[in-house]
């Protein structure tokens, strides 16, 4: 599955009948899936559909789905009031000679209030099914258009990553190889940091001594975390590369990532090894970064 960035926006719009609609989306960075709607008045039963709609294309995000539907020019129809009109022809009668006998003219009877009604025809149930139909249909092409670009931003996002985690790798190895971690050179510094103990102390415990040298260097061996920076690295390897929704997952590797180089800084009893630490640091916080962009 390929990646996706958690930012994108995308709009859609058509007609169905003599009405217009328009979807217009938009997703921020969320730590799970937030769907806000805009819906006009009357349009509230579509609100059950956004939300399942939107939840088969996305994991994490805050979107915001808004719609408009506007009508166009109608046909109008005229109704005539069969009872106002059958009361005015009672009454006509009435009053008999009253009254001009000539036959009632057309425009007469439009002057008479509420005899003819002029109105948009009533919309028959099966226009109104296929006009909805026909917007909810946008709406999931509206998706389909997000998570496109959601998906190209992503992919952008992994390049982004792969290089971090690059990085990252790079300074495992520099540590792991650096000279001050040799046997030999761990022992030099110890035995010159025993000898400086012993000048003028007899009074010690040189077993003892010796036991607490041997804690430390213990201590100090950076084997562990070396070894655990390698597999948080193969394994963010392996989840940029299966893609889908991997960032919460990304984000606790950046996480272990953090906490590998914090004890790497603190064991550290060489120029070389502290400053590539610190600058795992910095590439590990911008790795980070990032993570929060991804679904």
């Amino acid at each position: 599955m390929p990646l996706q960035s958690m930012t994108g926006f995308a709009r859609r719009e058509g007609s169905s009948g003599r009405h217009r609609w328009a979807w217009e989306l938009r997703s921020v960075n969320g730590k799970g899936l937030d769907v806000r709607l805009r819906l006009p008045q009357g349009l509230e039963r579509f609100e059950p559909d956004c939300r399942r709609l939107a939840s088969e294309y996305f994991v994490r995000g805050n979107l915001q789905i808004g719609l408009n539907v506007s009508g166009g020019e109608a046909a109008v129809e005229a109704v005539v009031n069969q009872g106002a009109l059958s009361a005015v022809l009672r009454l006509r009668e009435q009053l008999g000679d009253l009254v001009d006998p000539a036959p009632l003219k057309f425009d007469t009877l439009l002057s008479i209030r509420g005899i003819v009604d002029f109105r948009e025809p009533e919309e028959r149930e099966s226009e109104r099914v296929a006009r909805d139909a026909d917007i909810l249909s946008g709406l999931a092409l509206a998706l389909e258009d997000l998570r496109s670009m959601r998906e190209e931003e992503g992919a952008a996002l992994g390049q982004i990553l792969l290089a971090h985690v690059d990085r990252i790798e790079q300074l495992r190895a520099g540590v792991e190889s650096d000279p001050s971690r040799s046997p030999s050179a761990i022992a030099e510094r110890l035995a010159q940091q025993v000898a400086l103990l012993m000048e003028g102390a007899s009074s010690l415990d040189r077993e003892r001594l010796h036991a607490e040298v041997a804690l430390l260097a213990t201590k100090a061996d950076l084997r562990e975390e070396i070894d655990r920076l390698g597999s948080h690295v193969a394994a963010a390897r392996d989840l940029l590369a299966k893609g889908g929704p991997v960032g919460r997952k990304l984000d606790f590797l950046a996480q272990e990532f953090n906490r590998e180089s914090n004890t790497i800084c603190s064991k550290s009893n060489a120029a070389a090894v502290s400053a590539a630490g610190i600058e795992l640091k910095v590439v590990i916080d911008q790795f980070r970064e990032q993570v929060q962009n991804l679904e």
